[in-house]
């Protein structure tokens, strides 16, 4: 619960991200190294290293563990219960 609430994950693993979400951060990225002046041979190596980096932000089991950055969040599973699986999460916000 601290994990989500602290890092605002949009799924749990990167698979479980929608499609349209994965293109969209592919288009966004392509067009920032593009605008960096990168090879346009290069464009798609450098958009799937920034797909990466997006999974390890919004992917609840690919994140760091906010209590040890060391470790993401399916290591400290593994480590700690191996029977133990993340399904689905929900995370409330008062907007006050």
């Amino acid at each position: 619960a601290m994990q989500v609430a602290a890092m605002n994950p949009i799924a749990v693993t990167a698979e479980s991200i929608p499609a349209e979400v994965k293109e969209k951060e592919l288009e966004i990225a392509r067009e920032k190294a593009r605008e960096a002046g990168k090879p346009e041979n290069l464009l798609d190596r450098i958009a799937e290293g920034a797909l990466q980096k997006f999974y390890k932000e919004s992917a609840l089991l690919q994140q760091e563990y906010v209590k040890d950055p060391k470790k993401t969040i399916e290591q400290f599973l593994k480590e700690n219960n191996k029977d133990l699986t993340v399904t689905s999460f929900k995370r409330v916000s008062l907007n006050v």
